[in-house]
C-alpha cells in the first residue's frame, strides 16, 4: 500500500471541487482486482463529472474517469493474474466508483476485458468508452440489417469522439457516409476519416418538420433532442438510427411520424453495462477493422495532470476526435 497521484472531487457547500493531489491506497473502494493504470482518456461525460456541469459524480470523494488501461498487480479474480493487460470502460467507474484519473484502481474483474490482440493500451483509450460506443452503434445497425446498399449513413457531432470514430467504421465497411458538423474547419479532418459528404450541423439543430425529405438509411446519432428528432424525420423508411448521446439535451421532440408511417427503428445503445461476451466482440472487432493510421490522425495525448483543461474544452466544443491521457 501507498499514496499515488489522482484527481479527486470533493463536495462543496456549493457544488463540488477538484484537486490534483496524493491518494492513499487504502482508500480505494472494493473490489477483486487492482490495476497499475498507465493510460485513460478524456469523454463528454468526463467532461461533466470533472468539472460539476451535470450530477454525474453521485459519490463523494470520487477520482473521475470512466476509461483506463493499465496492468494487473493483484488479483482474486480467477480470469486476471499479475502481469495481464487489461481494458475498462464503463460499468460507474468514476461515477459511483473510484475511476481511471488515478495511477492505481482497485475494480470487480467482470468489469474487464483483456487488452484486444493487436492494440497498444494507448490505442485502447484512443477508442475508448466513445469509439467503443461507435462500434455498439454499427453493430445495432448490422444486426437490424440495415445495409449500404439502401442509402447513405448519417453521422451526427461527427468531429467528436463517437463521432470521429464513427465515421471511420462506416466508411470502413463501405457506407457513403454523411458526416454533420457545427465546425467548417473540420472538412478537411472528416474527408480524411473518410466522410463523402459535409453536413452542416444548423440544418438538424432546429425544430423541423416530424417526416421531412428521406436522405439517409442509417445514422449513428451522438447529439439527442432536437437534432435526433431531425435525424428520424430524414431517415429513409426502414431505416434504423442507433441513438447514444445527448449533447444537446435528453429530450426527443418528436413525433410517431417516423416509426409508424415509415418503419424506422430508432435503437438505443448502452455501453455502460454491456453484457462480457458482447464487449468482447466489440472490443475484439475495433481492434481488427478500426484503421490504425485512422486512429492516429485524430488522437492527441496529453500527461495526467493537464486533464482538467482538456475536460472543459470538451464541454465547449473545442476538442476534435479523441484523447489519450498518460498515466504513468
Amino acid at each position: 500500500m501507498g499514496q499515488f497521484k489522482a484527481w479527486v472531487v470533493e463536495k462543496t457547500e456549493t457544488g463540488q471541487s477538484l484537486a490534483f493531489k496524493d491518494f492513499d491506497e487504502a482508500d480505494l473502494m472494493d473490489g477483486d482486482v487492482t490495476v497499475r493504470v498507465t493510460h485513460s482518456t478524456v469523454n463528454f461525460k468526463d467532461g461533466l463529472a470533472m468539472t460539476g456541469r451535470s450530477p454525474v459524480v453521485r459519490r463523494f470523494p470520487m477520482i473521475p474517469g470512466i476509461d483506463f488501461s493499465g496492468v494487473v498487480e493483484r488479483s482474486d479474480h480467477p480470469n486476471y493474474q499479475p502481469g495481464d493487460a487489461v481494458v475498462l470502460t464503463g460499468w460507474g467507474v468514476g461515477e459511483t466508483h473510484l475511476g481511471a484519473y488515478a495511477q492505481r484502481a482497485r475494480v470487480k474483474g467482470d468489469w474487464l476485458v483483456p487488452l484486444p490482440d493487436g492494440l497498444t493500451p494507448a490505442q485502447a483509450m484512443a477508442i475508448g468508452t466513445a469509439g467503443y460506443t461507435a462500434m455498439l452503434c454499427l453493430m445495432a445497425l448490422e444486426h437490424h440489417g440495415v445495409t449500404p446498399a439502401q442509402g447513405p449513413a448519417l453521422v451526427t457531432g461527427a468531429s467528436g469522439g463517437v463521432g470521429s470514430v464513427a465515421v471511420a467504421l462506416l466508411a470502413r465497411a463501405g457506407w457513403h457516409v454523411i458526416a454533420s458538423t457545427g465546425r467548417e474547419s473540420e472538412a478537411d479532418y472528416l474527408h480524411g476519416l473518410g466522410a463523402t459528404e459535409i453536413l452542416d450541423r444548423a440544418e438538424l439543430g432546429k425544430p423541423g418538420k416530424p417526416l421531412a425529405k428521406e436522405r439517409w438509411a442509417a445514422a449513428i446519432d451522438a447529439v439527442g433532442s432536437t437534432t435526433l428528432a431531425n435525424v428520424l424525420a430524414g431517415t429513409k423508411a426502414d431505416g434504423a438510427v442507433a441513438a447514444c448521446g445527448l449533447a444537446q439535451g435528453m429530450d426527443l421532440p418528436t413525433s410517431v411520424a417516423p416509426f409508424i408511417l415509415r418503419g424506422v427503428a430508432l435503437l438505443g445503445i448502452n455501453s455502460v453495462t454491456t453484457p462480457y461476451e458482447k464487449r468482447r466482440e466489440a472490443w475484439g472487432r475495433l481492434a481488427r477493422e478500426l484503421d490504425h493510421d485512422t486512429l492516429a490522425s485524430m488522437t492527441q495525448t496529453v500527461p495526467l495532470a493537464e486533464v482538467d483543461a482538456v475536460a472543459e474544452a470538451i464541454l465547449a466544443g473545442r476538442v476534435r476526435g479523441r484523447t489519450i491521457v498518460e498515466v504513468a
